[in-house]
């Protein structure tokens, strides 16, 4: 925390936010970067409304999968949602760069 408000400058905890590649959706906005000096893989996940980001998600050394979440064909309460419903619109990919095996998450937007 100290880190991320400036309050501190240890340099034993700096950690390189270099984002390598960055996709939206909609008011979504995925952001993807990997520390090799760490061996840290990263994706942050911002929510923005009106030019503000009003949400941020972040993951470190985990595999994302972004989904989307509905009916190709409009939507109904009773419908059920099924696989070809929730298609993968993006996957995480710096993860596997860092040479170790990461959990993987599913985010549903």
């Amino acid at each position: 925390m100290r880190l991320l408000t400036g309050a501190s400058s240890d340099d034993s905890f700096r950690f390189d936010v270099d984002p390598l590649s960055l996709t939206t959706f909609g008011s979504t906005v995925i952001v993807e970067g990997c520390d090799h000096g760490r061996s840290i893989s990263w994706v942050h996940a911002w929510t923005v409304t009106d030019g503000i980001i009003t949400q941020v998600k972040e993951y470190l050394n985990t595999s994302l999968t972004v989904t989307r979440l509905g009916s190709a064909y409009g939507s109904s309460s009773t419908a059920e949602i099924t696989p070809a419903h929730c298609p993968s619109v993006w996957e995480s990919s710096f993860s596997n760069q860092v040479g170790k095996s990461v959990p993987g998450l599913v985010l549903a937007i």
